[in-house]
């Protein structure tokens, strides 16, 4: 396995049941690849919010947006472990 040098960054809101969801996935993931992971709540930040508001969950891979609504495993396997 590549060193861990990956941060995944989940953007949340309370009461988001995709949110809860994706951090699921992700989080058993992390325990399986090791890699940095981090959730922000968007409605702490008002930038956070323009930017995301309509796309929430969205999972940021090294600080750029991989995807949002759902964590396509398969995809972000691959970009974990390049």
């Amino acid at each position: 396995m590549p060193p861990v040098d990956h941060l995944v960054i989940l953007l949340t809101r309370a009461g988001c049941h995709l949110c809860a969801d994706a951090a699921a996935v992700l989080q058993r993931l992390r325990g399986e690849l090791g890699f940095r992971y981090a959730e922000l709540d968007i409605d702490q930040d008002e930038r956070l919010q323009d930017e995301y508001s309509d796309r929430v969950p969205v999972i940021l891979l090294d600080g750029k947006e991989h995807g949002y609504w759902r964590v396509e495993e398969a995809r972000l396997r691959r970009a974990l472990t390049r």
